[in-house]
C-alpha cells in the first residue's frame, strides 16, 4: 500500500497519520511533506512517528518535520511535546549528540575579498579548530572546570575570554540552560568531555564560509543583517563524547525506570520516565549539562574562527564585523509554554533533529529580531546551498515552533562510503569552486551530497507549509570537515 493510501492529506504539504494507523496511539501524528517527497517516504520513519503518539501525556500531534528519516527510537526531524504534569521524558527523543547545533556568523567582507585568500583561509580554520573522531581540543582545563562548562555554558566560555559580551543575546537560551546540574553528569562522560572541549569532531559537522546568494525577504535580511555578496560562516558542532555518554548513560537508567513506573511503550528505543520521577529529573538535569557543554564548545570554535580571519586578513574581527546572527540547538528537550486548547500549558518539547522557529513576540527571542520571529539556520550539503529563514506563527500552532534542520540523508554512511570516493567528491566540488579540507578522504565520501535529500526541496516545503518563511540563500566557498 502506498502512503498516500496509508496517509490523509489535510491541506499541501501536511499528511495525517490517523489513530487507526496503530494501537495505542494517544493523537494523530502530523507529516510535513510536499506530493513528490511523500512517495519516497520511510514506512519505518512513519511508524516512529505512531509510536511516539503512544507515549503518555502527548499533545495535540507526534510530528514529522520535511527532512524526516528513520531514526533511534524517534524519527529524526522529529517533534513531540508531552505534559509537564502527566507526560515522560525520553533519552530517545533528543538523541546521542545533545544540542548539535549550527552557528551563523556574519562578515562585512565579499567574495573578492576572500576568493583569493580562500585556500589558506580554509587550511588556517582547519589548523586552528581541532577536529575528526575523538579529537581534543588545545584548551586543557584544570580539575573541577568541567563543572564550570558544564553548569554554565556558553558563559563560561565568554566569562574566560573566548568570544564578546554580545554574543551571548544571540544564542538560543543564551548559551546556557538554567536547570543544568552537573552532580547528574558521570564522572565517565566529564572524562570524555574534558579534554574535546573546543573541538569539531567528525561525521556531520562541518565550518563552512559562504557567500549570501540571494534574498527573499529584504525587511527581514535587513533585520537579521545579512546582505546581498556578504560572506558568512556556518559552524556545525555539538557534545562530543560527553553528550553521547549522558545519553548513553541514562537510556541505561530509563530501560529500567519505564518498567519499575509501569509506562507501557511500543519500542524500547523509547524508553522514559514520568516527568515527575526521579529519572526524568536526573536526566534532564543531565542533558541541560550536556546542552551547556555544547554552547561552550561552539563559542570556542567561534572564538578561533574569528582569530583565523584576523590572520588571514590582517583586520580585527570587530573591524570585519564578525558578529553572530544566531546559533540554534538541533537535538534537545525543553520544558516551554505553548497554546493547547485555548489556554497555556506547559509541555517538554523533545526536537530530535529540528530546530526551534519561534515566531513574533516570543519573549526567548533576541530583543532585536521580536517582531520578525526567530532566525532559523538549515545548512544544506558542502555541496549544494544553507538557507536562513525565520520562525512563524503557524509554526507556533502546528507544531511546538519547530521546522527542519538539514537536507536529512537518504543514505547510510556506510552506503555513501561504497557509492562514493573521496577523492572523487573532493574533484567534483573543486569543479564547482568549492575547497574542501578534511581529516580523510572517507569522510568526505560519507558527507557526499549525494548521500542527502535536497535541501532546497526541504526548504521549500518549510515555506510553504508556514512552518518557517525564507529570508535567505548562502552557496558554500569552502569546508573544513571533521
Amino acid at each position: 500500500m502506498s502512503m498516500e493510501e496509508v496517509l490523509t492529506k489535510v491541506r499541501d504539504c501536511v499528511w495525517e497519520v490517523p489513530t487507526s494507523y496503530k494501537k495505542g496511539m494517544r493523537v494523530p501524528g502530523r507529516i510535513f511533506l510536499g506530493d513528490a517527497a511523500i512517495k519516497d517516504l520511510e514506512s519505518g520513519a512513519v511508524d516512529q512517528v505512531a509510536n511516539v503518539a503512544c507515549l503518555p501525556g502527548i499533545q495535540k500531534f507526534s510530528i514529522g518535520l520535511p527532512d524526516i528519516h528513520f531514526g533511534y527510537g524517534f524519527s529524526i526531524g522529529g517533534v513531540g511535546a508531552f505534559s509537564a504534569r502527566t507526560g515522560i521524558i525520553s533519552p530517545g527523543g533528543v538523541g546521542f549528540d545533545i544540542n548539535c547545533g549550527v552557528r551563523m556568523l556574519r562578515t562585512n567582507l565579499t567574495e573578492e575579498d576572500v576568493r583569493p585568500k580562500m585556500k589558506e583561509l580554509i587550511g588556517t580554520l582547519f589548523k586552528n579548530v581541532p577536529s575528526g573522531v575523538g579529537s581534543k581540543g588545545k584548551l586543557r582545563l584544570q580539575e573541577g572546570q568541567i563543572n564550570d562548562v558544564l553548569n554554565n555554558g556558553a558563559e563560561w566560555a565568554v566569562e574566560n575570554g573566548y568570544g564578546w559580551d554580545n554574543d551571548l543575546e544571540y544564542l538560543e537560551e543564551n548559551g546556557k540552560m538554567e536547570d543544568a546540574n552537573s552532580d547528574k553528569v558521570s564522572e565517565k562522560a566529564k572524562k570524555r568531555g574534558i579534554p574535546q572541549l573546543g573541538s569539531l569532531g567528525s561525521g556531520n559537522h562541518f565550518l563552512e564560509v559562504q557567500k549570501v546568494e540571494e534574498i527573499f525577504d529584504d525587511n527581514v535580511a535587513k533585520t537579521f543583517g545579512i546582505k546581498p555578496g556578504e560572506i558568512t560562516v556556518l559552524i556545525h558542532s555539538g557534545s562530543r563524547g560527553c553528550g553521547h555518554q549522558v545519553c548513553s548513560d541514562y537510556l541505561r537508567t530509563m530501560d529500567k525506570a519505564y518498567k519499575r513506573h509501569k509506562v507501557n511503550i511500543p519500542d524500547r528505543q523509547l524508553a522514559c520516565a514520568p516527568v515527575d520521577s526521579d529519572e526524568a529529573r536526573d536526566y534532564f538535569q543531565a542533558m541541560s549539562a550536556a546542552a551547556n557543554y555544547a554552547w561552550a564548545n561552539r563559542q570556542m570554535i567561534l572564538h578561533w574562527v574569528r582569530e583565523s580571519f584576523e590572520q588571514i586578513f590582517h583586520k580585527s574581527a570587530e573591524d570585519m564585523e564578525m558578529n553572530i546572527v544566531y546559533d540554534v540547538a538541533h537535538n534537545i528537550a525543553k520544558k516551554e509554554v505553548h497554546e493547547i486548547k485555548g489556554r497555556d500549558t506547559e509541555v517538554y518539547v523533545h526536537r530530535k533533529g529540528a530546530t526551534r522557529a519561534f515566531g513574533p513576540g516570543r519573549k526567548e527571542i533576541p530583543a532585536a529580531y521580536r517582531k520578525v520571529g526567530q532566525p532559523v539556520i538549515i545548512p544544506g550539503t558542502m555541496g549544494t546551498a544553507s538557507y536562513l529563514l525565520h520562525g512563524t506563527q503557524a509554526a507556533m500552532e502546528e507544531t511546538f515552533g519547530s521546522t527542519a534542520h538539514g537536507a536529512g540523508r537518504k543514505m547510510s554512511r556506510a552506503g555513501a562510503k561504497r557509492e562514493f570516493k573521496g577523492e572523487e567528491v573532493q574533484k567534483y566540488l573543486a569543479s564547482k569552486g568549492i575547497i574542501i579540507k578534511a581529516t580523510s578522504m572517507p569522510i568526505v565520501a560519507e558527507e557526499a551530497p549525494g548521500a542527502y535529500k535536497d535541501v532546497d526541496d526541504v526548504v521549500k516545503t518549510a515555506h510553504d507549509a508556514g512552518i518557517s518563511r525564507l529570508v535567505a540563500k548562502m552557496v558554500p566557498l569552502g569546508v573544513a570537515k571533521g
